[in-house]
């Protein structure tokens, strides 16, 4: 199965850009194909642990890293989702090869 998301243009984003299944918000009209590798990861972990448990395991994490680390930035790079997107963004073949819950591993 291919995962593409819905892409939706938000310039008044104030990020770049987020994956809310199953739309991928952009604040850029034409986002690069490395910038929407790595929103349709986090697609396919919302699937995988569903909306509600993905965003509660995200912010506790967040948590837990801003403690640990004291920097927003630093805290939501530790996060695992973001870790694992991070990691195989430069690659458009990974979500073929993925492993189910492959974030784990960067916990």
């Amino acid at each position: 199965m291919r995962l593409k998301g819905f892409l939706l243009n938000v310039p008044s984003l104030r990020v770049d850009g987020m994956a809310l299944f199953p739309f991928i918000l952009s604040k850029r009209k034409t986002p690069s194909e490395v910038f929407l590798n790595h929103e349709r990861i986090h697609l396919k972990q919302q699937l995988e642990l569903g909306l509600v448990i993905f965003y509660v395991w995200y912010l506790l994490e967040y948590l837990i890293r801003f403690v640990q680390f004291r920097k927003h930035y630093l805290a939501y790079l530790h996060i695992s989702f973001e870790r694992e997107a991070y990691a195989h963004e430069h690659d458009p073949g990974y979500l073929r090869k993925r492993r189910f819950c492959a974030w784990w591993k960067y916990l």
